[in-house]
């Protein structure tokens, strides 16, 4: 199924406009291979992570994999690997991934802020990846870059998380085994952004490159939301480095201009990609030209000659990469054929075959299980909701769902997950169907799903319902969310919702589809027959 137009990017008159990527694509990173471009990005909580997308253009970009099934942590039991992941860690997991090629190898190396770094491999990325192994074990190691050096030696460049290990603004560094599978040093530091001699305050994400006999450390500072993209260059990978800010806002209305990765082109062309902190729209991917000055890979345009400082673009020619793809768009609708979801769709937690009912057929078949821990269902706290990034500002959504397959206990329904969330759900108790609305309240420890609306249904023989969920601003320029149903698809009614979504922690809101019971061994499930998803 083709969506409407969501996002465009590729103007089709030899010129982009940033974003390229206007989904939550956290933290990217980016090589070349051949003619070829792979793209990885955070996925943290949520399964399948480590998307890998492809593109030749570096504009029009398509999502073709994963490189993890499920979040594990390598060299533990089964047992303990279920215990921790298999009920949702929001906004933990893997973060900030590095991908590179190495002697016929892909390898994504990630940080995961309790465990340590990780690192996955594989020789064809749009395949099946190894099982992830660990390279060095610790609390606070994250954003992780590997560097093969003309000596022979191999290194892994990180930062640290203040959250877990008490400090920040600092890089490490260690050695590790050709192989890139294992730490053969202790880790040391590197680079201190708190001293006064060379302040870079919050700098993380280190990228590691080699050019003209220097190395260079790429990297964001300053924060998140209002930081700077800093250079670090040495003639010794251990330092001492010289830094030197590359890209800033500026006069744009890109805040950040945050953590990513550069790349060449065929004709030796430099391009960086990084993300922006788009609030409940999670971060956005851009991409910027690159201009050595000075041995100093100046980014964006309106170059400052005397300092070396470029700003975000908002327009610009497309990349010559020597290939042009066609016009692309990021999916979002969904015909379920054969009984399958596509590759947009990710779990809030691991997942496992008996969350889908098998179907040859359209349609998606969950099963209502009950994978909760507390009294009542939170669906903060349910790995077997299924979620897709926002594509595009304001958009449409209709969902067509089967409800006859629900025994009493169950509920379906549709979700537009975030920091706080709001649901619309048909449940069945004793025999009777409700429409029921429900909003979140609390912290992420003590989240609940609070009722705001119930309505008994006549059901009769009509056993499909359709949701609409329409997102878009309102007339004080706020994103809102609104959610209707209907059982014919022509007349919808509207539920109480009228809800501010928001971000939560480093990830954006998000869209699901969910099918949830209060019983231990219900038999019940919902079809899902398709969902369309058109621009506003």
């Amino acid at each position: 199924m083709q969506n409407e137009i969501l996002w465009k990017s590729d103007l089709g008159n030899g010129k982009f406009k940033n974003p390229f990527l206007f989904a939550d694509y956290s933290d990217p990173d980016v090589i070349r291979v051949g003619d070829t471009y792979y793209l990885t990005a955070s996925s943290f909580n949520y399964t399948p992570g480590l998307p890998i997308l492809t593109s030749h253009d570096l504009v029009n970009w398509k999502l073709v994999n994963y490189a993890i099934d499920n979040i594990s942590e390598a060299g533990k039991r089964h047992e303990e690997i279920l215990k921790s992941f298999d009920i949702p860690r929001h906004s933990e997991g893997v973060w900030a991934p590095a991908i590179r090629y190495h002697d016929g190898m892909f390898y994504i190396y990630y940080g995961m802020p309790d465990e340590g770094i990780y690192v996955v491999r594989t020789k064809d990325p749009l395949g099946k990846w190894e099982e992830p192994v660990c390279v060095l074990e610790g609390k606070g190691l994250i954003d992780s870059c590997p560097f093969w050096d003309e000596d022979g030696k191999a290194y892994i460049i990180h930062g640290y998380a203040k959250s877990r290990i008490g400090f920040k603004s600092i890089l490490g560094i260690f050695e590790m085994s050709l192989d890139g599978m294992k730490a053969i040093t202790e880790d040391h530091f590197v680079f201190d952004g708190n001293d006064p001699k060379h302040p870079a305050l919050t700098i993380e994400g280190p990228k590691v490159y080699k050019r003209n006999g220097f190395y260079y450390i790429l990297a964001p500072a300053g924060g998140v939301k209002q930081g700077w993209q800093v250079a670090l260059r040495s003639k010794n990978i251990y330092g001492p480095y010289e830094i030197h800010t590359v890209m800033e806002q500026g006069n744009t209305v890109i805040n950040g201009p945050h953590q990513g990765g550069l790349v060449d082109t065929v004709n030796g062309d430099e391009w960086f990609i990084h993300f922006q902190d788009k609030g409940l729209y999670g971060r956005i991917c851009h991409l910027q030209p690159v201009t050595w000055m000075e041995d100093w890979p100046v980014m964006g345009v309106n170059i400052d000659n005397e300092r070396l400082c470029g700003e975000p673009v908002i327009e610009c020619a497309m990349p010559n990469t020597g290939v042009h793809d066609d016009i692309t768009y990021l999916q979002s609708s969904d015909d379920f054929e054969g009984g399958i979801y596509g590759l947009q769709w990710q779990w809030l937690a691991n997942h496992y075959e008996n969350f889908v009912r098998k179907n040859d057929n359209k349609g998606l078949i969950l099963n209502a299980l009950k994978l909760y821990t507390d009294e009542e269902p939170v669906l903060w706290k349910c790995p077997n909701v299924l979620t897709q990034k926002l594509v595009c500002p304001e958009f449409e959504m209709e969902i067509e769902i089967d409800i006859d397959g629900l025994s009493n206990g169950d509920k379906a329904g549709v979700i537009m997950m975030g920091g706080q969330y709001a649901y619309a759900a048909v449940s069945l108790r004793n025999d009777k169907y409700e429409l029921c609305y429900y909003e979140s309240c609390g912290s992420d420890s003590d989240k609940k799903d609070v009722l705001v609306e119930k309505d008994e249904l006549d059901i009769k023989d009509k056993k499909k319902l359709m949701f609409k969920m329409i997102f878009k601003k309102n007339s004080k320029d706020k994103p809102v969310l609104n959610i209707f149903y209907s059982f014919d698809g022509h007349e919808f009614e509207k539920t109480a919702c009228e809800f501010e979504p928001s971000d939560h922690t480093w990830v954006g809101a998000k869209t699901g589809i969910f099918c949830i019971s209060e019983n231990d061994n219900s038999t019940g499930f919902a079809k899902f027959n398709n969902v369309k998803t058109k621009s506003l």
